[in-house]
């Protein structure tokens, strides 16, 4: 047994044992990331000269991450919180906590993934939903809702071929039951005018768009692949062979995706450091792409070698399901975001993504602990199913 599976072993509850099952749109989500542009950059847009190309349904690359590890392999709290990882651990009053550090967390999911197979097929098929939270009303009668979508990918695994999508708006809702009730008071509107914010003194603001309480209708389409053969953004864009042959070394991993950095971020040129770029592309590469599983378990060793992940605990993902989060802050003009990344280290597959709001900037219009959006891997597999 390894050291890593020794000390889980040794220091979990009976509900981490690997061996134990764990109980299982973008329109907005693009909006959102606008939010932490930077003044001179309004909005997400890609920059033209880098042709960036993301799969029809997906949200893309979101954000900048950091990641910091934690010297312990476990920590032990009692009472009504954790006191390790990052302090507001989950926990049972009089009862013992276990708060895993952040590098136990991802050397078990590497684990794990490294004893899974796959057979490629026709299409890599992955099911995802997203949400994104913003404020309406006036003054005292301000309260927030949350916008919800599912999107349906199939990405050809042979070059030539077409990508398709299914998207659906899910409808929006009061986001906490405090926005419910103020939801209520003011007479329960199905219909939602959002102004997305943008950074304080940016130039530029990005048009309002209506939203309803109802569930949309679903569209369904298809699309070539760019340049014939471009499936994902990976720091640059890649070709399904560019993904099947990323090396499964971590460290050979990350110098062949750090050949693609370019000081700044994914989404705009607003500079970003070398270990946040890299968890921004790792964390795409862990949670959406078509990689061999031996390349997804390097991915979380990669970033447990990260100086800067820190974990959260065991927390659930919006969707309800059981795992421990990892997460970075990142400094962004409206405030300081912390990137969020839920993983299930049973099935050594990360379950989830979250944005919040840590600590606002002045003159932000986002308060602080604001889930500003999210996204969720309902599933991914090969098929050969036809898309529909």
């Amino acid at each position: 047994m390894s050291d890593v599976l020794r000390t889980l072993r040794e220091a979990r509850p009976a509900e981490l044992d690997p061996d134990v099952p764990v109980d299982e749109g973008v329109r907005q989500a693009e909006l959102a990331r606008a939010m932490a542009a930077a003044p001179s950059v309004p909005s997400s847009a890609a920059v033209p000269a880098r042709r960036r190309m993301r799969p029809v349904w997906g949200l893309g690359l979101a954000g900048a991450v950091t990641a910091g590890a934690v010297a312990a392999a476990a920590v032990i709290t009692t009472g009504g919180g954790a006191t390790g990882g990052n302090g507001t651990g989950p926990g049972r009053s009089g009862a013992p906590t276990v708060t895993l550090d952040a590098r136990t967390v991802l050397l078990a999911a590497a684990e794990k993934a490294d004893g899974q197979s796959e057979t490629m097929r026709a299409y890599w098929h992955q099911v995802t939903i997203s949400s994104s939270t913003y404020t309406v009303g006036t003054g005292g009668d301000r309260y927030d809702i949350t916008l919800r979508s599912r999107s349906e990918g199939w990405t050809p695994s042979r070059p030539g071929g077409k990508q398709w999508a299914g998207q659906q708006d899910l409808g929006a809702r009061p986001a906490t039951k405090a926005d419910e009730e103020a939801w209520r008071r003011a007479g329960a509107p199905t219909t939602f005018k959002i102004k997305v914010p943008v950074a304080p003194g940016a130039k530029g603001r990005l048009k309002p768009f209506t939203v309803t309480t109802a569930p949309g209708r679903r569209h369904f389409n298809g699309s070539p692949l760019v340049d014939g053969d471009k499936v994902f953004w990976l720091g640059r864009n890649v070709t399904m062979k560019d993904l099947r042959s990323l090396p499964s070394d971590p460290k050979r991993l990350k110098a062949e995706l750090m050949r693609w950095y370019k000081g700044h971020d994914t989404e705009s040129n607003r500079p970003m450091a070398a270990d946040e770029w890299l968890y921004t592309v790792a964390r795409g590469l862990v949670m959406d792409m078509p990689v061999k599983p031996e390349v997804r378990a390097a991915g979380f060793r990669m970033l447990a070698g990260l100086p800067t992940v820190r974990s959260l605990g065991k927390v659930t993902d919006p969707e309800g399901r059981a795992g421990n989060a990892i997460a970075m802050e990142e400094k962004t003009p409206v405030g300081v975001i912390r990137h969020e990344m839920i993983i299930d280290m049973s099935s050594g597959t990360a379950l989830a993504s979250m944005n919040v709001m840590a600590a606002p900037a002045a003159g932000s219009p986002i308060p602080a602990g604001r889930t500003m959006d999210s996204t969720v891997t309902v599933g991914t597999e090969w098929t050969d199913s036809k898309p529909r």
